[in-house]
């Protein structure tokens, strides 16, 4: 893949994972400690999943910083594959997140969807939902999309 171009949806494992390579950082380390996985991709949709356990507050319940981390991620990936088609890259200016319900055990799960995808600016709602489909939370970011050649 070169750097002009967009991946279609990506959900096989390995291509993935050469995907996550490819990137500057990889996965980087606080995705890697939070045991964040991705398992779709596109500049559409991006999915990925998180589990409770190392991720709670002292009550036990999931974090709310951690649902803010994995929404991030997932919308802070698909705003980067939108940059690259067009040789910029995404920098996070706005993010917000409504927590509904606790999660205290499992994995949840975000999925990203593509809200505004323009020139300069690319937005992500991300529902997080518990093992049952629950939604435990609701974000939203907004990534500025400036020249790559400011980060060369």
């Amino acid at each position: 893949m070169t750097d002009q171009q967009a991946p279609a949806t990506i959900t096989d494992p390995d291509q993935i994972e050469a995907f996550v390579s490819s990137l500057p950082q990889g996965a980087g380390r606080l995705n890697e400690k939070m045991g964040v996985k991705l398992v779709e991709i596109s500049a559409d949709r991006i999915v990925g999943t998180m589990p409770v356990e190392g991720n709670t507050q002292p009550f036990g319940l999931l974090h709310g910083g951690a649902s803010v981390v994995l929404a991030e991620t997932l919308g802070s990936i698909g705003s980067g594959i939108h940059a690259r088609s067009m040789g910029k890259v995404a920098v996070g200016v706005d993010i917000n997140a409504t927590h509904h319900r606790a999660a205290t055990s499992g994995l949840v799960t975000g999925v990203a969807t593509a809200a505004h995808l323009g020139r300069s600016s690319a937005t992500y709602e991300i529902v997080i939902s518990d093992e049952r489909g629950k939604r435990v939370c609701t974000s939203r970011i907004t990534c500025s999309l400036v020249d790559a050649q400011r980060f060369a």
